[in-house]
């Protein structure tokens, strides 16, 4: 009996081997293939559409990157506990694989890039609505071009990967001048098919304004001053001219209220409707921003990065038209003088802040609650109208237009109740390199903690020198730690570096 039990399961062993292989590899009803998945038009608004999910991962727009682009930066910090955090915002770069100060941001750019490749090699194919189809090969390449930008100005140098990657793909590294190369490709190509507005339903996706914007970012990082007017031009005398202006109140480029509105070239959709969603590729996964959890003062948040003071004391130095301070200091930072200075008592000494301490508050919410949490539903505002016209006025006067140029920095000035910049600066008259000293200043006013700071800093060559290091060092300390021509971009993640051997580590790390 014993023989016979094993040789029946045996005959079974052989039958179960020797049947139709195809009854075996049943499918995951659950689990599209990319083959089948790349078939309709559905599909292809399911694969653009994820790519709008990235802006919601913690290594970009919800957390990490505003540590790389506002804390960095001179006119933040960061005195958070978690001390290896704090010394990736102060060039103190010793664990290259360190996850939150750079790898995370790292892999969501490239992962985000991959889902636009995903797009632009299978949408083609897709048999649907021609013109559908080329807006969502627009879109792709809009957010081919961002994340590449993003890439350009943190890493410099850093892989092009133009199809879809396989696990085994080791890309070779390329210049920062050929990743601008390929954000020009890709926008000038976006630009010609992204239509100037979407309609209510379609809110948030990119418009020709905000490719042009982009573009214009992207010569300007290079000093391609003349290449940067002509991008630009579209919001001054071409097409869109009629489609942006400034909102009357400031306040309003920074609540849930008032959002998309005449300001707003292209912003971020946060929202809270997955409250309590985590971060990863889950349907109910968060659509808020973390940003204010992790920047509001203690007691209320975090008080992972704040604002450095000497911005409190820059706003203070002028006074508007009525002999009032600025107002735009009121609506950009948290600090101990809010009510002396403006009568607004939201200063709380239970938040646990000391008289020289500030805070962003721009995307705070302290305008309508007390605390603050991790599912933010405040739209980022990434480029603004405001932002066109000062960095107008920074193309004209590099191209030697100076005079032509006030203008625009006036009308920023003017809805803060500031006088024209000649009345309040005569001194600067037609002197190029001095109206650029003011309009630095200009830009800190009006955009401070708008993650624009640090790429400022690069164009103008402010970090390029031991001699405007210094100078930068003296309103922040941080920059005593920064090393010319190596603290001016991130090291790659050093696994990267390990697993692809056709990726080198800067020379400088």
């Amino acid at each position: 009996m014993k023989n016979l039990k094993y040789i029946f399961l045996l005959m079974v062993g052989m039958t179960l081997y020797s049947c139709d292989e195809d009854r075996l590899n049943v499918e995951n009803p659950n689990t599209l293939t990319e083959t089948q998945f790349w078939s309709t038009a559905d599909d292809a608004r399911l694969g653009v559409n994820a790519i709008y999910a990235m802006q919601y991962k913690p290594g970009l727009w919800s957390r990490w990157i505003y540590f790389r682009y506002d804390l960095t930066s001179d006119i933040g910090y960061s005195k958070s506990p978690w001390i290896e955090l704090g010394d990736w915002t102060r060039f103190q770069y010793v664990n290259y694989n360190f996850w939150e100060g750079q790898v995370i941001t790292w892999r969501d750019h490239y992962k985000a890039i991959y889902r636009c490749n995903q797009v632009l090699a299978n949408v083609p194919d897709i048999d649907m609505d021609a013109a559908e189809k080329e807006l969502i090969l627009a879109q792709a390449k809009f957010f081919r071009a961002f994340y590449y930008f993003n890439i350009a100005v943190l890493w410099e140098d850093a892989p092009i990967v133009l199809e879809p990657s396989n696990p085994d793909d080791l890309p070779a590294k390329r210049t920062m001048d050929e990743i601008f190369a390929q954000v020009e490709q890709d926008l000038n190509e976006a630009v010609d098919v992204l239509p100037t507005t979407w309609d209510e339903a379609n809110v948030g996706r990119p418009t020709k304004g905000a490719a042009y914007a982009f573009l214009a970012k992207t010569y300007m990082q290079q000093r391609m001053w003349p290449d940067a007017k002509a991008a630009l031009d579209y919001f001054i005398t071409g097409d869109g001219k009629d489609l942006y202006d400034l909102v009357p109140n400031f306040k309003d480029n920074f609540t849930h209220m008032n959002e998309n509105n005449v300001e707003s070239v292209f912003e971020i959709q946060f929202s809270d409707g997955n409250y309590g969603g985590g971060d990863g590729e889950v349907p109910n996964a968060s659509m808020g921003n973390n940003r204010a959890q992790f920047f509001a003062p203690g007691g209320i948040g975090w008080s992972d990065g704040q604002l450095r003071y000497w911005v409190i004391e820059e706003f203070k130095k002028e006074l508007d038209l009525d002999g009032n301070l600025d107002e735009r200091l009121r609506h950009s930072a948290l600090y101990s003088g809010l009510e002396a200075d403006f009568g607004d008592k939201t200063y709380n000494r239970d938040w646990q802040w000391g008289d020289q301490d500030a805070y962003f508050r721009k995307y705070q919410r302290d305008y309508y609650r007390d605390n603050e949490d991790y599912f933010s539903q405040v739209n980022l505002r990434l480029i603004r109208y405001a932002d066109i016209l000062l960095l107008y006025a920074e193309v004209l006067n590099e191209l030697g237009n100076t005079a032509e140029a006030y203008q625009y920095v006036d009308r920023v000035r003017s809805r803060a109740n500031m006088a024209p910049l000649a009345t309040a600066y005569p001194s600067i008259g037609s002197d190029q390199d001095a109206f650029l000293d003011r309009l630095k200043m200009e830009r800190v006013l009006e955009l401070c903690g708008e993650s624009t700071r640090w790429m400022d800093l690069k164009r103008w060559g402010d970090l390029d020198s031991q001699s405007s290091v210094d100078e930068i060092a003296q309103r922040d300390p941080d920059f005593f730690n920064f090393v010319v021509g190596k603290s001016h971009r991130l090291p790659i993640p050093q696994v990267e570096v390990e697993n692809n051997p056709n990726l080198d580590q800067h020379l400088e790390y």
